[in-house]
């Protein structure tokens, strides 16, 4: 940002410090009081683990007789078969343990080698053991299901639950990040959670950005564990900070990386010996976790006014895993510019120039059909590789557009 937002002590000299709870404006002298905020919960909310490899002969024969329960692995499991939104077609589903395992990739043969298992891992599994013996056992469970398996990556939910704020009504005006689109909703059963953004609740919850990529959920988790039935173990859980209050309303603050996310993450960040970081499991990514969450609170930006964050978000975004975070440059790589995100999408753009033009349409209008398009975040990483901001972007399809009228004339 382009200037801090200051920390000022709550001692006598109210000397200027880094970990107050007073934070003040330096332009407008504005001050915040964030004594009352209280942080109870910071980590990982789930994990889902890919794997890739052959099915083992047998596994589909636990799902022949339809949903029931099974012995599979030394556990009992309820199996049945899921939806294909899923991109899988069975699933072993054991709630007291905390795991589930989807079975059957949609796209590949059962005989053939593919992505035949994903392994989703609930909060309280993840609570329960170390990030290295939490691997084994998704280890020990892939070893079962498939031959020869590798871990293909995973994706990761990290989040921060919070008590003395809630998002208030400009929460998001004020939210900034590359999502095109808001969306409001005042009925929960109408929210479409695969839209760019959306509130839904009665303001309550908020979801910003793509299922398929980095998405940041703010919603009311108290409510949500009661809809859940989880209400008693997340307030034992919000009771370990020795800072919950049982009759606050507690919010959660939630970042959602794709499995395609961390693996751009994995492809692009290198250390200080320039080596990339290479992760393709949980147990690898668990030392990079602080730098995703700290990545996420730059992408995602609760501004207080223009070039100033809001202080809950300085506050927020200093928050770190127990374990101490490497010296990474955290960066996500894209494909090269030779790919349909890179030439086509330049031919794409100039083709739309082209198309604008001929309907006479103002550079403005322009820009928003343009952000209407279901792919429109292809053209926006394509021209972020480039070091083109999404406002240099909207000036360059300006400019495209005037240079359009003004060589060629509106009668196109």
């Amino acid at each position: 940002m382009k200037a801090p937002i200051h920390c000022i002590s709550v001692d006598h000299d109210a000397q200027e410090c880094p970990w107050g709870d007073w934070y003040v404006d330096p332009s407008s002298g504005d001050t915040f009081d964030l004594s009352g905020v209280r942080v109870v919960h910071f980590g990982t909310d789930t994990v889902r683990q890919l794997y890739r490899g052959r099915l083992r002969p047998g596994v589909l024969a636990l799902f022949e007789e339809g949903p029931g329960l099974v012995t599979f692995a030394g556990r009992r499991w309820h199996a049945g078969r899921i939806g294909r939104d899923s991109g899988y077609q069975y699933r072993l589903q054991n709630a007291d343990l905390g795991i589930i395992l989807l079975i059957k990739s949609f796209h590949a043969a059962s005989d053939a080698e593919g992505s035949h298992l994903k392994i989703e891992v609930s909060p309280h599994c993840i609570r329960s053991q170390t990030p290295e013996a939490l691997q084994a056992l998704l280890d020990s469970y892939a070893q079962a299901v498939l031959t020869n398996p590798s871990a293909a990556q995973c994706a990761v939910h990290l989040a921060l639950d919070v008590q003395g704020w809630r998002p208030g009504p400009e929460f998001e005006a004020q939210l900034h990040c590359r999502s095109r689109r808001v969306r409001s909703y005042h009925g929960i059963d109408e929210v479409d959670f695969a839209s760019i953004a959306a509130r839904y609740g009665r303001g309550q919850s908020f979801l910003f950005g793509s299922a398929s990529g980095l998405q940041l959920a703010v919603y009311d988790k108290l409510e949500e564990a009661k809809v859940r039935d989880k209400l008693d173990y997340w307030r034992s859980v919000w009771g370990e900070s020795g800072r919950y209050d049982p009759d606050q309303p507690v919010y959660r603050i939630e970042f959602r990386f794709h499995h395609s996310v961390v693996q751009q993450f994995a492809d692009g960040s290198v250390d200080l010996n320039g080596e990339l970081i290479g992760v393709s499991d949980y147990a690898a990514l668990y030392e990079h976790l602080t730098g995703l969450w700290h990545y996420a609170c730059q992408s995602f930006k609760y501004l207080h006014r223009p070039g100033l964050y809001h202080p809950l978000w300085t506050r927020i975004s200093r928050q770190a895993m127990p374990l101490s975070a490497p010296e990474v440059h955290y960066r996500r790589h894209y494909k090269s510019a030779t790919g349909f995100s890179g030439k086509n999408i330049e031919l794409l753009l100039g083709n739309y120039i082209s198309c604008a033009a001929r309907h006479r349409m103002e550079a403005r209008d322009a820009w928003k059909a343009l952000q209407s398009l279901p792919f429109f975040q292809h053209i926006a990483d394509h021209y972020e590789v480039r070091d083109k901001s999404l406002s240099d972007l909207e000036n360059h399809v300006a400019t495209l557009l005037e240079e359009r009228y003004v060589r060629w004339g509106r009668a196109i």
